[in-house]
C-alpha cells in the first residue's frame, strides 16, 4: 500500500466519521452486529437515510454488511479505527501540556523582549 493509498483511507474514514449519525453508528456497532432496518429505528431514521449512512460508512471500509434472508446485518471493521488511532498517536509525543498554548509562548517571547524578527 502506498502513501497515496493510505492518505486515501485516511481521508474516507475521516469524512465518514465527520456526521454525527454515523459515528453513533460506529459506537453502537462497536458493541454489537445490529439489524440495519432496527438500527434505523433505534436511530430514527428512515431506511433510505441509514442505507445512505452505511454506503458512506461501508466505502470508508468501516462496516460490513451481510444479508441473510431479507434482513441486512452490520458489522463494524475495526481496521480503518486502528490506522486512525494509529496516525492520531504519531503526534502525541509532540501535543504538550496544556499551558503548551499560543497565549503561554506569546506571553514567554513578551517576557525575554524577542520580536517577530528575531524568531
Amino acid at each position: 500500500m502506498t502513501v497515496s493509498d493510505r492518505d486515501d483511507d485516511l481521508d474516507r474514514t475521516l469524512e465518514a466519521l465527520a456526521n454525527p449519525h454515523r459515528r453513533e453508528i460506529v459506537h453502537l456497532l462497536g458493541l454489537q452486529p445490529w439489524a440495519m432496518a432496527r438500527l434505523a429505528r433505534h436511530r430514527g431514521l428512515t431506511l433510505p437515510a441509514m442505507t445512505k449512512h452505511v454506503g458512506i460508512l461501508e466505502r470508508a471500509g468501516l462496516v460490513e454488511r451481510r444479508k441473510q434472508g431479507r434482513t441486512n446485518f452490520l458489522t463494524l471493521r475495526r481496521q480503518p479505527l486502528i490506522e486512525l488511532q494509529v496516525w492520531v498517536g504519531q503526534f502525541h509525543t509532540y501535543w504538550g501540556a496544556d499551558d503548551a498554548t499560543y497565549e503561554n509562548y506569546a506571553q514567554h517571547l513578551g517576557s525575554t523582549g524577542q520580536t517577530g524578527a528575531e524568531r
